[in-house]
C-alpha cells in the first residue's frame, strides 16, 4: 500500500506540478477572464438574480429540468466534503496560504465555468437513444469537429468514467463513515452497506430524481453549515486578524513546522490550493455543464450565468467559512484532516453540537454529490459504450461507493487528484480553441438582451437561424460513432433523424425513447 500511495503522489506531483495543470488551470481561467471582459465580475449580480432572484421566474425555457434544479445538481456535485474534509488536508498539508489560491483559483475559475456551461447548452444535443446530453464529451466533438476534437472528447469521456469513482464516490464514502464513526461511533462496514443500497436505489430514477433530492437537500444543507460556521466565527472574532495574517502570509511566504503542522512550501501552497479548489468547485473541468446541458433555458448565455454562480457559492462562501473556522478556533495544526472541520465545529458550538452539525452536513452533502457525479458517468459511460452499458456502470458505481467507507483516506484523495487533472486537460484545451465562439456569441446575446428580460419568443425572433439558436440543438440526433458527428462553428445542422420526445414512451429516467 506504501508503494502504490508513493507512485500515487508522483503522479499526482507531475499533473499539479508547477510546468502542467496549475499554470493551465489558472491561465485558461485568466484568459478567459480577459476575452469575456470580466463577465464574471461585471454580470455577478444579474448571475444572482438568473439563480436566485426574480430573473429565475422566466418560463418557455426547453430542456428537461428546471435551471435552478440543473445549478443544485452541478452544486450537489461540488458542494461536499472537498468544502469540509478537502479544505482541511489543503491547510494541513500546504498551510493557511492554501485557502488564499483556492479563492484566486475560483475567481479566475467562475469564467471557465461560465464559458463550459455555455457551450453544454450550446451544443446539447439528443443521443441515439433519444436522451438529452451534453457536455465537454458532446461539445468538444461537435465544437471541434475533427479528429483532434474526437480524441479530445473520448479522453475526457474516459477520464470522467474514472474519475467518478474517486472525487464523486469513494471521497465521499470515505469522509462519510469517518465523520459518521467519529461522532456517533457507527462502524465503516455498516456506512459502507448503507451507502451502495442507497445509491443504487436513487440512481434508478435518473437525472429527475437526482434533481428533486438535490434541490430539496443541498439548499437547507448549505444554509445549516453557512449559519453555524458564522455563529462560530462570531463567537472567535478575536482571531480573525490572526486567521487572515496566517492566509496571506502564507500564501506568498514558507511556513515553518507548528503543533502537528510539518511545514509547507510556496508551491506547496499554491498547489494543494488549486487542487482543492478544483476538486471542489470543478470550474474547468468540464462536470458541471453536463447537468446544465439539460436545463430549462431560452439561451446558452442564462445558463451559464447562472451556473457561474455555483463556484461563488461553492468556494468563496462555503470554504471560506470552512476555513475560518479551522483557524479561528486554533485546529488548523493538529489532528487528523478527515476529522479536523468535525473537531473545530465542535470546539465553536456548546457541547456537542458542532461534531453532529458537520457529520450531518457531510453525510448528507456527500451523498448528494454521490449522485451528482454518478449523473456525470453514467452520461459519459453512454457516450463510451452505449445506454446497455450505462446500466452496468450504476451498479458498479454503487459498490464502490460502499467501498470508499472502507479505504484509507490519503490513497484515495491522491487517486482523485490524478484523474481530476487528466479529465481536466482535454476540457481546458477545448476552452481556449471554442473561445472565441463563446465570446462572438455571448457579445450577440448581451448586444440584443442586456437587460436579461426578453422572453423566449423574443430570444427566437433575435437569434434567427443562427446557430446558436436552441432549436439547432435539441431537435436533431447526433450519431457519435461518425467520423463528423455534430456542428462545427459555422457549418450546418446535420442531417440526421429528428427526435419527437412527446411521441415516444417515456423510458424510466424520464428521458424520451428513440422513435
Amino acid at each position: 500500500m506504501d508503494t502504490l500511495q508513493s507512485i500515487f503522489d508522483a503522479i499526482r506531483n507531475v499533473i499539479w506540478g508547477p510546468w502542467l495543470l496549475i499554470p493551465l488551470l489558472l491561465g485558461v481561467g485568466i484568459f478567459l477572464t480577459v476575452r469575456l471582459r470580466g463577465i464574471q465580475f461585471l454580470l455577478f449580480g444579474k448571475a444572482m438574480s438568473l439563480g436566485f432572484g426574480r430573473r429565475s421566474k422566466q418560463q418557455g425555457g426547453k430542456g428537461e429540468i428546471s435551471s435552478f434544479a440543473a445549478m443544485s445538481t452541478a452544486l450537489a456535485a461540488t458542494v461536499g466534503t472537498g468544502n469540509i474534509v478537502g479544505v482541511a488536508a489543503a491547510i494541513f498539508i500546504g498551510g493557511p496560504g492554501a485557502l488564499f489560491w483556492m479563492w484566486i483559483t475560483a475567481l479566475f475559475g467562475m469564467a471557465s465555468k461560465y464559458a463550459e456551461c455555455f457551450l453544454g447548452v450550446r451544443f446539447r444535443t439528443r443521443d441515439s437513444s433519444g436522451q438529452l446530453t451534453g457536455g465537454p464529451q458532446v461539445y468538444l466533438v461537435r465544437g471541434i469537429p475533427n479528429k483532434f476534437g474526437r480524441f479530445l472528447s473520448l479522453m475526457f469521456a474516459v477520464c470522467c468514467v474514472v474519475a467518478t469513482f474517486g472525487v464523486g464516490n469513494m471521497t465521499q464514502g470515505n469522509a462519510i463513515a469517518s465523520n459518521l464513526e467519529h461522532t456517533f461511533s457507527v462502524p465503516p462496514l455498516l456506512t459502507a452497506v448503507v451507502l451502495a443500497v442507497a445509491t443504487g436505489l436513487a440512481l434508478l430514477g435518473g437525472i429527475r430524481s437526482i434533481a428533486k433530492v438535490t434541490t430539496l437537500m443541498v439548499p437547507l444543507m448549505i444554509v445549516l453549515y453557512i449559519v453555524s460556521g458564522l455563529y462560530i466565527i462570531g463567537v472567535n472574532f478575536q482571531g480573525i486578524p490572526e486567521a487572515i495574517r496566517l492566509i496571506f502570509t502564507g500564501a506568498f511566504t514558507p511556513m515553518g513546522a507548528t503543533g502537528g503542522f510539518v511545514g509547507s512550501t510556496i508551491m506547496m501552497a499554491i498547489q494543494m490550493g488549486a487542487a482543492r479548489s478544483l476538486f471542489s468547485n470543478e470550474s474547468g473541468m468540464g462536470t458541471a455543464s453536463i447537468a446544465a446541458s439539460v436545463a430549462q433555458t431560452s439561451h446558452p448565455v442564462r445558463q451559464g450565468l447562472v451556473s457561474m454562480t455555483q463556484t461563488f457559492v461553492d468556494t468563496l462562501v462555503v470554504i471560506s467559512i470552512t476555513g475560518f473556522v479551522i483557524l479561528t478556533t486554533g485546529v488548523w495544526d493538529q489532528g487528523n484532516p478527515g476529522t479536523m472541520t468535525s473537531i473545530a465545529f465542535s470546539t465553536g458550538l456548546p457541547g456537542e453540537w458542532g461534531g453532529i452539525v458537520v457529520t450531518i452536513c457531510l453525510v448528507l452533502l456527500g451523498y448528494s454529490t454521490v449522485l451528482g457525479w454518478a449523473y456525470y458517468g453514467e452520461r459519459n459511460m453512454e457516450r463510451l459504450a452505449g445506454y446497455k452499458a450505462a446500466a452496468v456502470y450504476r451498479v458498479l458505481f454503487s459498490i464502490a461507493a460502499g467501498l470508499g467507507a472502507l479505504a484509507p483516506l490519503t490513497l484515495v484523495w491522491s487517486f482523485s487528484d490524478i484523474m481530476n487533472g487528466l479529465m481536466a486537460i482535454p476540457n481546458l484545451i477545448g476552452l481556449i480553441l471554442l473561445s472565441g465562439l463563446v465570446v462572438r456569441e455571448t457579445r450577440l446575446y448581451l448586444k440584443n438582451d442586456p437587460t436579461f428580460t426578453a422572453t423566449p419568443e423574443e430570444i427566437d425572433h433575435f437569434m434567427g437561424d443562427h446557430q446558436g439558436a436552441l432549436d439547432a440543438q435539441i431537435d436533431h440526433t447526433v450519431d457519435f460513432a461518425s467520423n463528423r458527428p455534430g456542428l462545427s462553428e459555422t457549418g450546418s445542422v446535420p442531417k440526421l433523424r429528428a427526435v419527437d420526445p412527446s411521441s415516444s414512451p417515456n423510458r424510466p429516467d424520464g428521458a424520451a425513447s428513440p422513435k
